[in-house]
């Protein structure tokens, strides 16, 4: 345990007095909550930021990644470029990605080194939702639309859980889904002899793909973003 105080000021935001004085402005944050106490007691797992910036002297770092289509979601691979691949100056030891997206799947990828809060991210009890753009070959009809979100067989014990979608038009959906089995939206529309020719995460949980990073960008989560996160569980 190190207090707020002497962290900020290892981090050179000022002196010791410097810091206290910021501090008791309200502006310095521990676990996106406003702390005024200079003497608060912090661990590593802690999220500190001042001004709203996270201050990257911590155990766990978390990245926000839109992933590009034709790389895998995998820390390492002989033959194929992976997610990791793409972070550049950017120390990755034990990063991982959390979940997995298909190789030409586009969208938000979490990437961590925090396996606790990835084993909980992934663990079926929490039913944590994941948003899905989709573009499909054939017109979807209310019949199939109905299938597909109360729950259809795709070959595994069980049907999938129940399914949202919402269209934007005859070739485009949003569809929200609370699992993750293997290619489970595609082979979702293969049992309603449809296929998917486009497929985008954009959400998870209450955590949004930022738009403005593109395709192969990554940046830090916020401190809001990381709570969010931790509050998924």
């Amino acid at each position: 345990m190190k207090r707020l105080d002497k962290f900020l000021a290892d981090m050179n935001i000022g002196t010791r007095s410097q810091v206290k004085s910021e501090i008791r402005k309200g502006i310095v944050t521990v676990n996106n909550r406003p702390v005024t106490q200079p003497d608060y007691k912090i661990s590593e797992e802690d999220v500190i930021a001042y001004k709203g910036n996270i201050l990257q002297n911590q155990t766990y770092f978390y990245y926000m990644l839109n992933k590009p289509a034709g790389v895998i979601t995998a820390t390492r691979d002989q033959n194929e470029k992976t997610v990791l691949s793409l972070f550049q100056n950017t120390a990755t030891k034990n990063l991982f990605p959390v979940g997995r997206l298909d190789k030409d799947t586009e969208g938000l990828l979490i990437i961590t080194n925090d396996g606790p809060l990835g084993h909980k991210l992934l663990s079926p009890k929490y039913h944590i939702a994941k948003t899905y753009y989709v573009k499909i070959r054939d017109r979807l009809s209310d019949e199939d639309c109905n299938r597909l979100e109360n729950g259809i067989d795709i070959g595994e014990k069980n049907l999938t859980r129940p399914a949202k979608i919402k269209r934007i038009d005859e070739f485009t959906l949003y569809m929200t889904i609370t699992e993750g089995k293997y290619h489970q939206i595609k082979r979702m529309f293969e049992k309603v002899s449809n296929q998917v020719v486009y497929l985008k995460r954009v959400s998870m949980g209450n955590l949004s793909l930022d738009e403005s990073l593109k395709p192969g960008e990554y940046r830090p989560l916020t401190a809001q973003e990381i709570s969010c996160l931790k509050n998924f569980t």
